[in-house]
């Protein structure tokens, strides 16, 4: 694996870019690979724009804003995407059965070995199908950029994977009670509120008093459970909390949790990805709770994409995922940070 000069040089310096230049020719392959995949499958790539009359409704996601600039000289408020999702999502009410979206989003407050403010997201759905072919396209992309790279085992700090062994099927409520001894299921109702006060009682970390029960959830996420995801195989976590999936629907067989996964490889989340709610007058309620969330915690919020909730009005069933393609390519590669993968970090 190269070794990177010492970072008081520039990306640019010609030594440094020759130690980084290993981990960006896999990049290429990779990308190739993944459009060699979708087209065998009978995917358009979709190429959507990355300014938004909203950049996403998730309350702990940040976004970049800046103003569009009429021929009049008015001026309207933009952002970046943080994803491509509701470009997609209104291509599918449009018609289109499977695409895919391959391109940059931002998300700010964002920078660490493992993130950066603009990256690239790979995103995809399939009208009519269950969520699960989209877990199992998941699964084959990634174990696909281990192939191109010669790499089927990953590593990330002190854990490995192997990538082609059988994948971890674990649902969040068997994860909590396993790794953190809690009985997820028993704090959360169904159409209704979770019950902070169960769950507080229950929480084998700390927290503030007045921290809420998402709070509560994702410290036992983090520092209990995500340390036992994707050590030596591929950890599937799935049923979200539906409290915690603004975007997915609720499953059939209960209401309490919803289609919505996450994708591990030795400890690092890779994938996001539902079972897509198509109700916009409960999509509408979802966005409303998660902005007053917004308001409440980072004291700003943001609008609505209207023409989004009237395209859900007429989208068929549908399941999509995002896969952050820099930190796949990350771990195939050997790379310690992002940056390492990316043509231009970003300055």
């Amino acid at each position: 694996m190269p070794k990177e000069k010492p970072q008081g040089s520039p990306w640019y310096a010609p030594d440094r870019h020759q130690d980084r230049r290993p981990f960006l020719l896999a990049r290429n392959r990779i990308l190739s690979g993944v459009r060699e995949w979708f087209a065998a499958r009978d995917f358009l790539e979709v190429d959507v724009p990355a300014l938004a009359v909203s950049p996403g409704n998730e309350a702990h996601l940040h976004a970049f804003a800046t103003e569009l600039i009429n021929t009049d000289g008015s001026r309207e408020m933009r952002y970046l995407h943080t994803s491509p999702e509701f470009a997609c999502k209104k291509l599918l009410a449009a018609g289109e059965s499977r695409i895919f979206s391959l391109g940059h989003v931002f998300r700010n407050r964002e920078r660490t070995p493992t993130h950066a403010p603009e990256f690239t997201m790979l995103e995809w759905y399939r009208a009519k199908e269950e969520y699960r072919f989209i877990i199992e396209d998941t699964l084959a992309l990634v174990r696909l950029a281990g192939d191109l790279t010669g790499h089927s085992v990953w590593h990330w700090k002190d854990r490995a994977c192997e990538i082609h062994a059988e994948a971890q099927w674990l649902s969040v409520s068997e994860a909590f009670k396993r790794y953190a001894g809690v009985d997820l299921l028993s704090t959360l109702r169904a159409g209704g509120p979770p019950d902070r006060e169960a769950l507080a009682r229950m929480s084998p970390v700390h927290f503030a008093e007045g921290e809420s029960w998402s709070d509560i959830f994702s410290r036992i996420l983090v520092e209990k459970v995500e340390p036992h995801l994707g050590n030596g195989r591929i950890t599937v976590l799935f049923e979200y909390p539906s409290c915690e999936a603004a975007l997915a629907r609720t499953c059939a067989h209960d209401g309490r949790v919803a289609e919505r996964f996450e994708l591990y490889v030795a400890g690092v989340e890779l994938a996001n990805g539902f079972g897509e709610l198509t109700d916009p007058v409960e999509q509408r309620r979802r966005f409303e709770e998660e902005m007053d969330i917004k308001a409440q915690v980072y004291g700003e919020r943001y609008p609505l994409d209207e023409e989004l909730l009237a395209a859900l009005a007429i989208m068929p069933p549908a399941s999509g995922v995002a896969l952050g393609l820099d930190r796949v390519i990350m771990l195939a590669t050997g790379a310690t940070r992002i940056d390492q993968v990316q043509w231009v970090p970003v300055g």
